[in-house]
């Protein structure tokens, strides 16, 4: 199976922890083999594993892009009110060049030091003041936008993306579809499609990989 052109931006492995079970050398070995041109290491609230997957799949001929996939806060990062589930939407960060990098490190220590409540946690703000090299998907079910439209919410979707896309640049913001064979998922793509053609918002698709074959899911 060749993948030449095709690149996995939103990838899960062991260091996200008790989540993804995908490890290093499993992962880029595969996409040696499938001919990948980059593969995207964007592990939860975390960037334990950035190191070793860039020294890895540079060795392996892999562009390595450094990412991570944020918690970000419905409103202010100190703010530590409402339950697990309300307290943190989705967002991918990947990081465009050494700039990129820095930013997204200092936004997950900002996580970890000043967001932290039951996830590290973000903001719009944090993010506004360390967008510089960064790009953003709209991530998975839990994103923000997704997740508005999921719950009928269009105004506020579409506000949410605007405002992602405001923050980090026209260039720099997509809205992510993904085709992991939920309901849900279905639906929110028709809707994200939708989206995209009306705010002029390009679409990337992603596989969410949190294990490494089919047999693995269980």
């Amino acid at each position: 199976m060749h993948h030449a052109g095709f690149a996995h931006l939103h990838i899960h492995t062991q260091y996200s922890l008790l989540d993804g079970a995908n490890r290093i050398d499993d992962l880029i070995a595969k996409a040696v083999e499938y001919g990948m041109p980059a593969l995207a290491i964007t592990d939860h609230g975390n960037m334990f594993g950035a190191i070793e997957f860039y020294q890895k799949a540079q060795k392996a001929g892999i562009k390595p892009i450094i990412g991570c996939e944020c918690y970000i806060a419905p409103g202010a990062r100190t703010e530590k009110t409402g339950g697990a589930h309300d307290s943190a939407y989705h967002l991918i960060l990947l990081a465009r060049n050494n700039d990129g990098y820095k930013n997204l490190m200092r936004l997950v220590s900002i996580g970890y030091t000043e967001g932290f409540y039951y996830k590290p946690r973000i903001d719009k703000e944090a993010l506004r003041q360390y967008s510089g090299g960064l790009a953003g998907l709209s991530a998975c079910l839990k994103g923000e936008v997704p997740h508005k439209l999921l719950v009928g919410d269009k105004d506020g979707a579409r506000e949410a993306a605007l405002e992602y896309r405001e923050i980090l640049g026209p260039e720099n913001f997509y809205l992510e579809i993904q085709d992991n064979g939920l309901e849900e998922q279905k639906k929110v793509n028709q809707f994200l499609s939708d989206l995209s053609e009306e705010l002029n918002i390009p679409l990337v698709a992603t596989s969410d990989c949190h294990y490494f074959k089919k047999s693995d899911s269980k």
